[in-house]
C-alpha cells in the first residue's frame, strides 16, 4: 500500500505543479463564461434588423406600423416592387389577390433570401392579426379589448409542483432539471475522455521511454497502474472541486449586486401572481438575473453535488482501468491505440446518445436501465438525478446503479491489471483484443 501511495503522490504532484493545470483550472470558468458572453453579444449585435412594406387590400393589418422581434412592418400603398428597395424596405408583402399577387396566398417579394427565424416571424405575425380579427368578428369588440384578452392569456402558466413523503409539496422546474442534468452528463462525458485518454497516455510514455522497466524493478505492476489512476483520478477531482468553489465565489458576487428587496419581491411574486415577477415594475435585466438567482437556489446542490462526485469517480474509476490496460499494450504506433480504444469509448458515445433521450424522458424503460448498467450509468444517471430523487429516480434504482458502478469497477481492475502485468513489459508485437483477453484469463 505505501508503494501505491508513492506512485499515487508522484503522479498527483507531478500534474498539479504543471502550469498547464493550474492556468486551465482558473482560467476555464472565466473563459466559459466569456465564450458565453461573446455568443449572446454577437447573436445580438448581428440580428437582421428587416424593414418589410406590406400592401394590404384585405384588411388583416390594423396598425400602420408595428414590430415583431427583429422585423418592422409598415403599410404603405405607395410602394411597389420597383421602389421598395429605394424606400428603404427590405422586402414588400403582398396580402391574396393583391397587386402583382393574383394567388390566395400572401407573398413576400425580396432581393435576397431571408432566414428561417425572418420567415416564421412573418407568419407569425400575418397569423396573430388573423387571429385579432376573427375574435374582434366573433365578440364584437375593438383590437383594444382583444389585447387585454391576449395578455391575461399568455400570462396564464402552470406551476409544476412535487409532492415528496409526507406529503410535503416542493416546486418544481423541468427546464432547470433539463439543464442541470445535461450539463453534468455531458460534462462526466467529457472528463471520462480527457482523464482516461491522461491515463493511457501515461502509461503509453513510460513503457515507450523505458521508465517502467525501472519503476517495476521496484514496484509490482498492479499497483503502478492503480497509483497512475487513483493519482491522474485526484487531480480531475481537485480540479473540479477548484471549478466549484470558482463558481460559487462568482455566483455570491453577482447576487450581491441583486438588491435584497428585489430578492424578496421575486419570491413573493412567485408566490401570488400568475407568470411570476412578469408584473413587477423595475429594470427586465434585474428581473431576470433574480428570478434565476431564486429558482437556482431552489435546487437540491448537496444531492446533485454528492451524486456527481461519486459517479464522476466511479465512472473514472471504471473507465481509466481499460484505458490504462490499452495504453500497456500499445508501443508506439498512435494508430494501435486509436483501434484498440474503439471498444472502450463506444459505450461512452453510446450514453451521451442515450443521455439526450433520458433529459426528455426521464421516466422510460431506457433511461431507467441505461442509468442502472455500469457502463453508461454515470452520464445517464447524472441526466435522471436532477429531477427528483425519490420522485423520478427511486431510491432502489440510485442505490441499485451505485452497487453496480462499484462491483464494475473492481471487475475492470482485476481485469485491467491482468492485462497490464503482461503489456507494460511487451515490446515489438502488435497487440489484439484476443491476445490481450488471453491475457487477461492467463493462470
Amino acid at each position: 500500500m505505501n508503494k501505491i501511495w508513492l506512485v499515487i503522490k508522484r503522479e498527483y504532484f507531478t500534474r498539479v505543479r504543471n502550469k498547464t493545470f493550474i492556468l486551465s483550472t482558473f482560467l476555464t470558468p472565466l473563459l466559459f463564461a466569456g465564450v458565453i458572453g461573446i455568443i449572446i453579444f454577437i447573436t445580438i449585435r448581428n440580428t437582421d434588423k428587416e424593414k418589410i412594406a406590406v400592401i394590404d387590400n384585405s384588411g388583416t393589418f390594423k396598425v400602420k406600423s408595428d414590430s415583431v422581434k427583429s422585423i418592422k412592418f409598415e403599410l404603405n400603398p405607395k410602394v411597389d416592387t420597383s421602389n421598395f428597395s429605394k424606400e428603404g424596405y427590405s422586402a414588400i408583402l403582398f396580402s391574396p389577390q393583391t397587386g402583382i399577387n393574383k394567388t390566395t396566398n400572401w407573398q413576400l417579394y425580396s432581393k435576397k433570401n431571408f432566414g428561417v427565424i425572418a420567415i416564421d416571424a412573418v407568419n407569425d405575425k400575418i397569423s396573430r392579426e388573423i387571429e385579432n380579427d376573427l375574435m374582434m368578428a366573433r365578440f364584437q369588440s375593438g383590437s383594444s379589448a382583444v389585447d387585454s384578452i391576449k395578455s391575461v392569456a399568455n400570462n396564464i402558466k402552470v406551476e409544476p409542483n412535487i409532492i415528496g413523503q409526507g406529503s410535503k409539496v416542493e416546486k418544481g422546474n423541468s427546464a432547470v432539471a433539463y439543464g442541470v442534468g445535461y450539463g453534468a452528463g455531458f460534462l462526466i462525458y467529457i472528463t471520462l475522455f480527457i482523464y482516461g485518454a491522461m491515463v493511457m497516455r501515461g502509461v503509453m510514455e513510460e513503457k515507450t521511454n523505458r521508465i517502467a522497466e525501472v519503476i517495476i524493478s521496484s514496484v509490482k505492476p498492479f499497483q503502478l497502474m492503480m497509483g497512475k489512476i487513483i493519482g491522474i483520478g485526484a487531480v480531475g477531482l481537485t480540479q473540479f472541486l477548484m471549478w466549484i468553489i470558482l463558481v460559487t465565489v462568482f455566483s455570491s458576487i453577482l447576487t450581491a449586486f441583486i438588491p435584497p428587496e428585489l430578492l424578496s419581491q421575486v419570491e413573493e411574486a412567485n408566490k401570488t401572481m400568475p407568470g411570476g415577477a412578469m408584473g413587477m415594475q423595475g429594470s427586465d435585466a434585474m428581473i431576470g438575473l433574480a428570478n434565476a438567482t431564486h429558482t437556482l437556489s431552489s435546487v437540491n446542490w448537496w444531492l446533485i453535488v454528492g451524486c456527481f462526485i461519486f459517479y464522476f469517480i466511479g465512472g473514472y474509476l471504471f473507465y481509466a482501468a481499460l484505458f490504462a490496460a490499452v495504453g500497456s499494450a500499445v508501443n508506439e504506433d498512435p494508430q494501435d491505440a486509436q483501434s484498440l480504444m474503439f471498444p472502450i469509448t463506444m459505450p461512452i458515445i453510446l450514453a451521451i446518445v442515450i443521455m439526450i433521450n433520458a433529459i426528455t424522458h426521464p421516466e422510460s424503460s431506457l433511461a431507467t436501465w441505461s442509468s442502472i448498467i455500469p457502463f453508461f450509468s454515470p452520464i445517464v444517471m447524472m441526466a435522471r438525478i436532477p429531477f427528483g430523487v425519490p420522485g423520478t429516480v427511486p431510491y432502489w434504482q440510485l442505490g441499485l446503479s451505485m452497487a453496480l458502478l462499484i462491483a464494475g469497477f473492481l471487475f475492470t481492475t482485476w481485469l485491467s491489471a491482468k492485462i497490464y502485468r503482461t503489456g507494460i513489459l511487451l515490446y515489438g508485437k502488435k497487440a489484439t483484443w484476443k491476445e490481450m483477453w488471453k491475457w487477461a484469463f492467463r493462470k
